[in-house]
């Protein structure tokens, strides 16, 4: 799993590579977390539980990086190791994960940003020709 930030105007797109959808997802989870702080970081002390569905591998990922943010918001954590399995199939896709964290501590983590959430700009999930997936998305900060 790779995972990199990249430039968008006024916000910061999050793009994770590997060589599954799941590794993909896994690292656009990663990069999200580096928007606002290092991974590095965060210690993985706290498992909580996430599933989605949604019609599509590109709204689930949407769906994915939201769930993540709201229980970051609601938890007041910060996640830094993920574990998941998506599913596809005629009726839809669906994501069941466990994301590990902690408690943000603002003189540790030193956060640099908030993200409020994924967006539907510059979203794009496909397989490569070379069999590598890539998720990505922008998020706003």
């Amino acid at each position: 799993m790779a995972w990199q930030t990249f430039e968008h105007e006024a916000d910061v797109g999050v793009r994770g590579t590997g060589a599954t959808l799941a590794e993909a997802f896994a690292g656009a989870a990663t990069a999200m977390t580096a928007v606002i702080c290092d991974p590095a970081a965060v210690a993985s002390r706290e498992p909580v539980g996430i599933a989605c569905a949604a019609p599509d591998p590109e709204l689930l990922l949407v769906d994915w990086l939201n769930a993540l943010v709201f229980e970051m918001a609601t938890r007041r954590m910060l996640f830094s190791r993920f574990a998941l399995t998506v599913e596809a199939d005629a009726g839809g896709c669906r994501l069941a994960a466990t994301a590990w964290g902690e408690a943000i501590e603002v003189g540790r983590h030193q956060p640099a940003a908030e993200v409020k959430g994924a967006s539907f700009c510059e979203l794009r999930v496909e397989r490569g020709a070379d069999g590598m997936w890539c998720a990505q998305c922008v998020v706003d900060v």
